[in-house]
Parts: structure tokens; C-alpha cells; sequence
């Protein structure tokens, strides 16, 4: 699928780092360093406007590396970029850290998946067809 993109930072564009990688990774689009105090946020930008077919979307999601080594999160992960949205990708980091967290210019932040979905149309009835499970919702299937 080709997306089209405009790259005002001076970073390369985001790429699949292996053959069977889904994200890409995003990096911080900043002309001054970041500090992240414990349980703050900010919207760190990337320097990329994208351009989406109708039917696909862009999810912004948290990198494992940074979240299990920093505990620093995309905070509405995933973050949806809608296809008529042509502003700047910006990133919503929350450090769930005890300590402070330094984010660099270049910095790899977050990462893009590119996503076909659906559109539904509403059906509204009385009563729903009947499962096993039920009403059963939160822990309702058991812990494994």
C-alpha cells in the first residue's frame, strides 16, 4: 500500500526494521531535549504529515523498550490517525516512572502501524442472540 508523506524533520522516514515487523518507528520531531518528570506528559512531535487512503487508519503505539526499561508510554495507545487528518503525527509520552526521562531530538518514541478497518452501520433490536459466556465480562473466562 502506498501512503503519501511530507518529512520536515531532517530524519529518515519511518521504515519496517525486518521483514515480518508491523510498526514502524516514530522519533521526536524537537529542537530542544524533553525532560518527563514522574506522571507527566507531553505531546512530542514527529515532523510527518501523512496522507491516508479511506478505509485505513495509522495507530501510534507505545515501543516495548521504552516501556519496559523506562516505563515511559504512549498514552492513548493506541492513538488513532484518521485518513482525512493532515496535521502533524504528535505523540502523547507519559512517563509512569519513578525518575525523570530525557527525550532527544531523533529519539525512536513510538511506533506506526498502518491498518485497514471497517465501517459499521447500527442495527438496533430487542435482544441479542444468546453464547456460552454470556453477560460474562472482565475475568469472566478465568485467569488463563
Amino acid at each position: 500500500m502506498e501512503i503519501k508523506i511530507i518529512n520536515t524533520s531532517s530524519h529518515p522516514l519511518p521504515k519496517y526494521e525486518t521483514v515480518a515487523s508491523a510498526g514502524m518507528d516514530l522519533r521526536a520531531h524537537i529542537k530542544d531535549a524533553i525532560t518527563l518528570k514522574p506522571l507527566e506528559r507531553a505531546i512530542v512531535k514527529t515532523g510527518l504529515f501523512i496522507e491516508l487512503p479511506i478505509g485505513v487508519e495509522a495507530q501510534v503505539r507505545p515501543r516495548s523498550g521504552l516501556a519496559a526499561k523506562h516505563g515511559v508510554t504512549v498514552l492513548n495507545a493506541p492513538g488513532t490517525i484518521d485518513a482525512d487528518y493532515r496535521g502533524e503525527i504528535g505523540v502523547i509520552l507519559v512517563n509512569l516512572s519513578n525518575e525523570d526521562f530525557k527525550i532527544e531530538n531523533g529519539e525512536r518514541i513510538a511506533q506506526l502501524i498502518i491498518s485497514k478497518h471497517e465501517r459499521a452501520e447500527w442495527t438496533e433490536v430487542e435482544t441479542l442472540s444468546e453464547t456460552s459466556r454470556g453477560e460474562g465480562g472482565f475475568g469472566s473466562t478465568g485467569r488463563t
